[in-house]
């Protein structure tokens, strides 16, 4: 059962802090890829739009429609995702999952901020929506390098 005190560790100073300050907010005027990701448990919704070069992501733009959790994920994606590549993405992808749902370690950096999430790992129902960002960049990232 949550309680109070469990939900007040959850939303922490830093996780609000983090959702009040996403970077790369917006739709961008030409992406190459656009991919948008719904979390059916919660209604989250996360679109990200991508421009790259040599496979690196060099323009992004969110569009976030989350909670708390949600957004404080994409913005710790927004500050680290440019010049990133899409296996980076979905190794941050992967090891954010594994750190929620499996008890695993933080993911590497350049995506190490999502540490401030580990309080989310008791709240699964939060996941999806966590997950989200990450989800739509790995596809828009693999959206793009099909096209090349």
């Amino acid at each position: 059962m949550t309680t109070d005190t469990d939900l007040v560790k959850l939303y922490s100073g830093r996780i609000l802090a983090l959702a009040a300050d996403i970077p790369n907010v917006g739709r961008l005027d030409a992406p190459e890829a656009s991919v948008k990701k719904r979390s059916p448990l919660c209604g989250s919704t996360v679109t990200v739009d991508v421009v790259s070069e040599a496979g690196r992501v060099t323009e992004l733009g969110l569009d976030v429609k989350a909670c708390a959790l949600g957004q404080a994920s994409s913005a710790v994606f927004g500050k680290s995702a440019i010049g990133t590549t899409r296996e980076q993405i979905e190794r941050g992808r992967d090891q954010l999952r594994a750190m929620l749902k499996e008890d695993g370690p933080v993911p590497d950096a350049p995506f190490d901020g999502l540490e401030a999430l580990v309080p989310a790992r008791d709240f699964k129902n939060r996941h999806a929506s966590i997950l989200l960002v990450f989800e739509a960049a790995a596809d828009a990232m693999a959206t793009v390098e099909s096209a090349a």
